[in-house]
């Protein structure tokens, strides 16, 4: 019995499936939803935030002391620098200020997900040391798009859709000319590493590590080795954090 047309047939079902599965799963991994999620705030800020007010550089590596991070979106003006993380999620949020892990709900299921102004610390402080400013003219602001609700109170710097738009502009008191600004500008993009595909593995990889609690790591004080300890007393007993090796001569910490 000659089976090449069976086969034939079998491929040529195939040669559509594969690539329909891989588009289907790309349409739902969290990179692509990230990826759209950047690209509608670029849109919202192009249509919304005058070019020559407010400088803008998107998907900004920076060196730390423990590796690198990535800024979604930075925002220089002379009212301030707005260091804004997306998040493209549905569903209902739960969270606060002080949560170290916000929640992402649906009917069946729900999601813990790290609350994003902890992120976005990290992001500020990486900033702060690159630009060389006062902490209190760096704001950080969070956006939700993709349609979630939110099912607890936030702060007014966690917006939706367009809202961090009427955040940004609620700051009209100036505080750096526009030499000030454009000198900023250069210093974040020759700063910066360079936004490749290169560049975002080795941001991958270094969290990956990060998150690895037997990789070892250095202390950004002094050099020594951190420790994973305990609070024992307190309001945050019992939470885990790095410390340094070195304590009480240095007392640096990092969240986990």
């Amino acid at each position: 019995m000659d089976f090449t047309p069976i086969i034939a047939q079998v491929w040529g079902t195939l040669s559509w499936l594969i690539p329909l599965a891989f588009i289907a799963a790309l349409l739902k991994s969290p990179w692509f939803k990230g990826y759209i999620g950047e690209q509608l705030v670029r849109l919202f800020a192009h249509l919304q935030l005058d070019k020559q007010t407010y400088r803008r550089l998107h998907n900004v590596t920076l060196n730390t002391p423990d590796g690198t991070t990535q800024i979604d979106h930075v925002f220089l003006s002379p009212y301030g620098i707005f260091v804004l993380e997306t998040k493209n999620m549905s569903g209902w949020i739960f969270g606060s200020e002080n949560q170290a892990q916000w929640m992402q709900k649906f009917p069946k299921h729900s999601f813990k997900f790290q609350n994003p102004l902890r992120q976005n610390y990290k992001h500020l402080k990486a900033l702060e040391a690159t630009l060389a400013v006062n902490p209190e003219h760096l704001h950080s602001v969070i956006t939700f798009v993709g349609g979630s609700t939110f099912k607890t109170a936030v702060p007014a710097n966690v917006t939706q859709g367009i809202g961090f738009i009427r955040y940004i502009k609620s700051f009209q008191q100036p505080l750096f000319s526009e030499a000030e600004v454009d000198a900023m500008l250069h210093a974040l993009q020759t700063g910066r590493r360079a936004p490749t595909l290169a560049t975002h593995r080795e941001h991958v990889q270094n969290l990956k590590r990060r998150s690895d609690p037997t990789a070892e790591r250095l202390c950004p004080k002094c050099g020594s080795a951190l420790l994973i300890r305990t609070r024992k007393t307190g309001a945050k007993a019992g939470e885990q954090f790095w410390g340094c090796s070195g304590f009480p001569k240095c007392r640096a910490v990092q969240r986990l």
